[in-house]
């Protein structure tokens, strides 16, 4: 019974998202991957950059697939390395706690 709601909301948001289009892209030099790849590592300052001017951190248009792989592999590299010294820290208090 509570399924029901959920799926009627799932399905009218895919029947609402199926309606939305993108424009046509003029031109036929998009950026791909390694333009995505890009503006994913630099996307922090774009962000700070954006406050300030009229900078975009998402090349739109673009590609589609491959742009969206690039950008979220480049935005990554941010995490990633936080994500393991976290692990470090945690591991050396582990340590220090059994001795």
């Amino acid at each position: 019974m509570r399924l029901t709601p959920v799926l009627l909301l799932v399905g009218l948001g895919v029947a609402l998202a199926g309606c939305a289009g993108q424009p046509v892209p003029p031109g036929t030099e998009l950026p791909g991957f390694w333009w995505g790849l890009v503006h994913g590592i630099i996307a922090p300052f774009a962000l700070i950059a954006e406050i300030f001017t009229d900078v975009r951190i998402y090349e739109f248009p673009n590609k589609g697939g491959w742009y969206d792989f690039g950008f979220m592999l480049g935005i990554s590299t941010w995490g990633g390395e936080a994500g393991r010294r976290s692990g470090r820290r945690r591991k050396r208090k582990r340590e220090r706690d059994e001795i």
